[in-house]
């Protein structure tokens, strides 16, 4: 049951509010993103702002390479220090366009260490250059990969997967297409999915934000879906939108959202569409939490964390 109070603005997080406000600022301040090439948003993304910090990179991590539909695809590996308990397909955000496997290694490596995982990382092809079906074609390879030979190389039968915003649109596609093409509804046992997007066709939340930038405005949402789907691709075919597919027989997911995040319907639709198919799991909304907030030092951040964990480990 969803509490209704937790959508009461009065009772936000006064510090996520705080950084709410200074991110707004941030961004009200810097140039419009659509306004630049591409490739010089990816290497601003990965300077890291105010508005998006850069998380730095691991030590410990590893690239190990697969075929791949579209040529080597590569994988970043963070293994734990002890014998692993299972393994963690993550898929990164970055709205199908930015982003790479190495921009969130705090989160995989505290993953390896406090749930004994061996944390996997896809660098799938990004979207303008390479749009739907390719990104989800990668993730369906790593995943396929995964439970093939990764399980026998790293010693290991729990298999869990997810990501944030974009990367838990493409979790979900993986599952389905485990289900439907391969015969492997339960390949994963769980899934972790933080403020997804869902519905590319855009729900209410994300149609109404507006103009105003916290992480991600109206306009992202809309640019976001037009780089992935190419022409002829209807925006809220299953194909590309999960929250129109039949989704019986897939395993438990984690849903996560802040109140403050454009995506807020997305999370609660597919987190309902998950239950009625009767799929087990939980959902956890957060007063106050901005688009994928737990990229932010806040305290929320370490509760979201700390139930990620909880989830994930239930599942080994």
């Amino acid at each position: 049951m969803i509490d209704h109070a937790l959508f009461d603005p009065a009772k936000a997080d006064p510090d996520a509010e705080r950084l709410n406000q200074e991110i707004i600022a941030a961004q009200a301040r810097a140039p419009d993103p659509w306004s630049m090439p591409v490739a010089e948003v990816r290497e601003r993304r990965r300077r890291g702002s105010t508005a998006y910090p850069a998380m730095p990179r691991s030590a410990r991590a590893e690239t190990m390479t697969i075929p791949g539909p579209g040529g080597p695809l590569a994988l970043r590996v963070i293994r734990p220090q002890r014998k692993p308990r299972g393994a963690y397909l993550h898929i990164h955000s970055g709205g199908w366009v930015w982003g790479g496997a190495d921009e969130q290694d705090p989160w995989l490596e505290r993953i390896a260490e406090r749930c004994g995982f061996v944390c996997v990382s896809v660098e799938y092809r990004l979207a303008p250059e390479h749009p739907y079906p390719a990104p989800i074609d990668d993730c369906e390879a790593a995943a396929l990969w995964l439970y093939h030979e990764g399980r026998k190389l790293f010693g290991i039968e729990a298999l869990t997967i997810g990501g944030e915003s974009v990367g838990a649109h493409l979790s979900v596609m993986t599952l389905l297409r485990l289900r439907d093409r391969h015969r492997l509804p339960k390949a994963f046992r769980g899934a972790n999915l933080f403020s997804g997007l869902y519905d590319l066709g855009v729900t209410a939340s994300a149609r109404n934000w507006g103009d105003e930038r916290l992480v991600l405005n109206s306009t992202d949402i809309r640019r976001f879906a037009d780089g992935f789907v190419p022409e002829g691709v209807a925006r809220r075919s299953p194909e590309v939108s999960p929250l129109y597919a039949d989704l019986a027989g897939l395993p438990p997911a984690l849903f996560s959202v802040g109140t403050r995040d454009p995506l807020l319907d997305d999370t609660l639709f597919m987190s309902m569409r998950w239950a009625a198919a009767n799929n087990g799991g939980y959902t956890s909304v957060y007063t106050g939490g901005c688009h994928v907030f737990i990229r932010y030092p806040l305290a929320m951040t370490q509760r979201a964390l700390e139930l990620i964990e909880r989830f994930l480990m239930a599942l080994a």
